[in-house]
């Protein structure tokens, strides 16, 4: 798109913005109408006061350039004079909200990760993550006081299911025929990581530092917290692991998922994302390439009765980081509730619905056995436990992590049933981390 499109007409980017409404009376013509702006960000912080310290963090930059309205990763908000013109207050009051998304959620920084894992390159793949993160934001954007603008881009578009994360999008559909019209979306590096060159860069003014950018989050989180009934789900859930940032799962699987790649079977899939390099010396055609596997994960989770609800809560922030470790792919996780016995292996579907059954003792060495009896066999098995079990005496076929809740009594030993009981340390072969 030109620049001189962005003020010609129902194009532009964001969350699939306003389309009507002329100007402002009283607004100089060709001047960016900050008074209509900013009545629109007030109105969105009044709808969504647990938004408010994120709203207002925003500096706004007029910009011709930008399609519509834009967010770079130092909070800079790129605006369109025109798009202000022409859209209702109400409608701009949600692109606020949608464009704030972006960045505290972190699209700009997941989207480069997800580049890195799977090779994904290119302004046509950078847009296919702006449509990704949209999707994730505009289900539970609009409504309860914020108009929807017409043009809105929802996962039920191309026929995906809602509540999904970006990265879960990202596999479920290309730039086919679908997708074309929305080749016009562009909310700036905020959403997808890739610089324009209408943005200011690390360099410019008004930009955030990575310390105040974290304040701002933490601040939101805390709003959302201090008042959960306010905020939808998916919200709730974002400010739960803002206050509790799941361990870096990506690093801890690394091994598991070099392991898994160099396998037998490995590179049994095939992508056309990222040609095969043969493909060069075929003018003409293109040849899929082999797709790396991510491992599969089988995670026990202790849910004996000296585990704590607040320990379980964590115990599920971490599978659903776990998913995210390996992709997105759910499929490829599993959970296993143990406590003196094991319960059902479970593929994971959202970490909601896991039945955390329990509340006896502990012998997660049921919980191993019951992991490694999965099929198809994980590649690595980890354990959410408190650490009071006894531990397998053979070293499973398999890595294995063991994440260490904190230890209520650190200067003796624990047992609801055995005062006397000293719990055995995690296994030599064993990588442990603390969690929480």
């Amino acid at each position: 798109m030109t620049p001189a499109d962005s003020d010609r007409g129902p194009s532009g980017g964001g969350p699939g913005k306003a389309r009507g409404s002329g100007a402002t009376s009283g607004a100089v013509p060709g001047a960016l109408d900050r008074d209509k702006l900013f009545t629109a960000r007030l109105h969105a912080a009044r709808v969504r006061p647990y938004l408010a310290t994120a709203l207002f963090a925003l500096h706004v930059v007029e910009s011709r350039r930008v399609p519509t309205m834009g967010v770079d990763r130092y909070w800079r908000c790129y605006v369109s004079p025109g798009f202000v013109d022409r859209t209702p207050v109400e409608e701009l009051a949600g692109v606020w909200v949608h464009e704030v998304s972006h960045l505290l959620r972190d699209h700009h920084g997941r989207s480069d990760r997800v580049a890195r894992e799977r090779g994904l390159h290119g302004p046509g793949e950078r847009l296919r993550m702006n449509i990704a993160a949209d999707f994730e934001i505009n289900d539970d954007v609009y409504g309860d006081g914020l108009a929807r603008p017409e043009g809105v881009v929802d996962p039920g578009d191309l026929g995906l299911s809602e509540d999904e994360l970006m990265e879960e999008y990202l596999r479920q559909f290309s730039l086919g025929p679908r997708a074309q019209d929305l080749a016009w979306l562009d909310c700036g590096s905020g959403a997808d990581g890739l610089d324009r060159d209408w943005e200011l860069g690390p360099d410019g003014a008004h930009g955030l530092s990575e310390q105040e950018r974290d304040a701002v989050r933490f601040r939101v989180a805390q709003g959302i917290s201090g008042r959960p009934g306010r905020a939808p789900r998916g919200w709730r859930r974002w400010a739960e692991e803002a206050f509790h940032p799941p361990q870096p799962w990506r690093e801890l699987l690394g091994a598991a998922v070099r392991s898994a790649t160099s396998g037998p079977g490995a590179g049994e899939d095939y992508t056309y994302g990222r040609p095969a390099r043969r493909s060069t010396a075929l003018p003409g055609t293109v040849l899929p390439s082999l797709r790396r596997r991510p491992p599969r994960v089988s995670v026990v989770i202790d849910t004996s009765g000296s585990v704590s609800d607040a320990e379980l809560g964590s115990a599920l922030l971490e599978v659903a980081a776990i998913a995210r470790a390996v992709g997105g792919r759910r499929d490829l996780v599993t959970v296993v509730p143990c406590d003196a016995s094991a319960g059902a292996a479970r593929r994971l579907c959202r970490a909601e619905g896991i039945p955390l059954t329990g509340g006896g003792g502990t012998d997660l060495r049921a919980g191993f056995s019951r992991a490694l009896r999965t099929r198809p066999a994980p590649d690595v098995v980890v354990v959410l436990t408190d650490g009071q079990t006894p531990w397998p005496d053979t070293r499973p076929p398999c890595r294995t992590v063991v994440g260490l809740f904190p230890r209520r009594y650190e200067n003796h030993a624990y047992d609801e049933s055995h005062p006397e009981y000293v719990p055995d340390s995690p296994p030599e072969w064993a990588r442990v981390v603390d969690i929480g």
